[in-house]
């Protein structure tokens, strides 16, 4: 049983990237920057990555949790982005399918709604042929009565009949855990926590040959040596720009969506749903492991962008989203279990509003040399990465005369994708259940470990030799303490808010259990990371404050 990209060992990644010389750095532990990792290191670049908080903390862990196309951008005339970002659908889902799902999605047409019988048939068919869709998931139109077998709970009042298509559910955060450890596994060297405080550049011509980095959780500082750093900070990447000297021309405008989690007794929805709301804006409403979420809010954002927060004014209006559009559920403040929101660092558009940004991304190239990546979608990450490495090889050949190769990422599964494609994975998933069962597990646990880690779970399997004592010992479920070993070992979980956010996504949809075993989680994680009495009591104040934000209360 091997710690390959263990929290225990962060000091000694850091010891060992300070040592060393890369062809490629980058700024940003989210998707963009993961994505951008598992590229150049697949093609044989030298490559590393630094994240001043946890790897996905920010916008890749407080998205939409859908890998979607962008049915809405049809609208702005936005064909190019969706076409690709559409295709790109099916990439990530086949390389990633324990972390992406189909998801069918209904879109139900109301009188004086944002969306009439005709255009919506039309604009589903041109979704379909512009994303490559393949006929098994294709558009299907429905009448009023269709709809609402389909779905029950909508409001029946001026419902003319809807359109189903297949959107794709993730997780995000995990989606990005899993493409940064397979970068990780073919060479990349990442490290949480750890802040590029400066850039290191020659001096007379001023070009950037690496970063002044600090790690957060000890306050040592690192020079970190490359020929090419790429920004890829999503929120902060004007504040980069800015430290270079480079912030100017274009900038971000940053707006907020928040989101609402609410339990499937409560909102028993059946089918997710894609819906208008009186000012035009479109929402989400998604079923998900007996709970239900909702959103986007689409707000203006101008404070840090590491605490977005969410509002009275966000909570009411996705509540007033949610009445609207299915009346009989009667959501009230109190049924809110948890929720999230979450900054879209979008690429500011003068007399454009929020829901009106392009969500295309860009690359700028500073003179220093610094190449910032800025603005895109989830779902266009691996092309996103394929852009920004290209334009760094041209570069390094330019510079360096290394010859790279071209992008390999496309049929390329991530972490734990190893399954033998979507087709596959419910047969690997039954076998890997019988594993876990003939190891001890309950068959509801075996499942839910076989379907989150994929072709991952025999490594979670191995930490069991004596998961029974130490479950006890510590006070929380087998299970739990299965993957919370395995995120300490293979995931770099660093703090309790690291594994119940990012590494299970529990604070948003099992919050009662990360109550119920917080503490016991904070014991087991002190004593493996051997933290002081102060850090303890730090990361369990930060946890708190989580469940704080998402809920109201600890």
């Amino acid at each position: 049983m091997t710690a390959s990209f263990s929290a225990a060992n962060r000091t000694e990644y850091l010891d060992r990237m300070a040592n060393a010389h890369f062809d490629i750095l980058i700024i940003g532990g989210g998707i963009t920057g993961a994505g951008i990792a598992l590229d150049a290191t697949s093609r044989g670049l030298k490559t590393a990555l630094v994240e001043m908080q946890d790897f996905a903390a920010g916008t890749s862990s407080r998205s939409t949790k859908l890998v979607h196309g962008g049915l809405r951008y049809l609208k702005q005339f936005e064909v190019k982005m969706v076409a690709e970002v559409g295709r790109e659908r099916a990439v990530v889902y086949e390389n990633g399918p324990h972390v992406t799902t189909p998801e069918p999605m209904l879109l139900p047409i109301y009188t004086a709604g944002t969306f009439g019988r005709f255009s919506t048939s039309i604009g589903l068919m041109v979704y379909d042929r512009l994303a490559g869709v393949k006929r098994s998931e294709r558009r299907h139109m429905l009448n009023a009565g269709a709809v609402l077998d389909s779905e029950p709970l909508l409001r029946k009042n001026g419902l003319l009949g809807g359109g189903r298509y297949v959107e794709y559910r993730t997780d995000d955060a995990r989606l990005t855990i899993e493409v940064l450890k397979e970068a990780v596994q073919r060479g990349a060297q990442a490290v949480n926590y750890v802040k590029a405080a400066g850039f290191l550049k020659e001096k007379g011509n001023g070009g950037i040959t690496g970063i002044q980095a600090v790690d957060q959780i000890s306050g040592q500082s690192y020079k970190l040596r490359a020929t090419k750093v790429i920004n890829a900070s999503g929120p902060w990447v004007d504040e980069l720009r800015k430290i270079d000297g480079s912030r100017h021309g274009k900038t971000l405008q940053m707006t907020k969506g928040v989101h609402l989690v609410f339990d499937g007794t409560r909102f028993p929805l059946r089918q997710a749903v894609y819906f208008d709301t009186p000012d035009g804006r479109m929402v989400f409403a998604v079923p998900r492991d007996g709970k239900t979420y909702v959103g986007t809010t689409d707000t203006v954002f101008e404070d840090d962008p590491a605490h977005p927060l969410i509002s009275e004014a966000d909570r009411d209006y996705v509540i007033d989203a949610v009445n609207g559009m299915f009346p009989d559920v009667r959501i009230r403040a109190e049924d809110v279990e948890s929720g999230w929101a979450g900054v879209r660092p979008l690429i500011h558009e003068e007399g454009k509003g929020p829901s009106e940004i392009s969500r295309k991304d860009e690359v700028w190239v500073a003179p220093s040399g610094l190449i910032t990546i800025a603005g895109g979608k989830l779902t266009g990450y691996r092309k996103m990465a394929e852009m920004v490495v290209d334009l760094a090889a041209r570069q390094l050949e330019q510079e360096t005369g290394k010859t790279v190769g071209p992008c390999i990422t496309k049929e390329m599964p991530i972490s734990g994708g190893d399954v033998g494609g979507s087709v596959n994975f419910g047969a690997y998933t039954e076998r890997k259940i019988k594993d876990g069962v003939a190891l001890g597990l309950d068959r509801s646990a075996a499942e839910r470990l076989s379907r989150r880690y994929g072709s991952n779970v025999d490594a979670v399997y191995e930490r069991m030799p004596d998961p029974r004592a130490k479950a006890e010992l510590y006070g929380m479920p087998q299970e739990l303490l299965l993957m919370l070993r395995y995120a300490i070992d293979e995931e770099m979980a660093v703090t309790p808010s690291d594994f119940f956010v990012r590494r299970t996504g529990d604070l948003f949809f099992r919050i009662d259990e990360v109550r119920q075993h917080k503490v016991a989680v904070i014991q087991y994680m002190a004593e493996r990371l051997t933290w002081s009495g102060e850090q303890a009591k730090r990361f369990a104040n930060e946890l708190d404050q989580l469940l704080m934000e998402a809920s109201g209360r600890i």
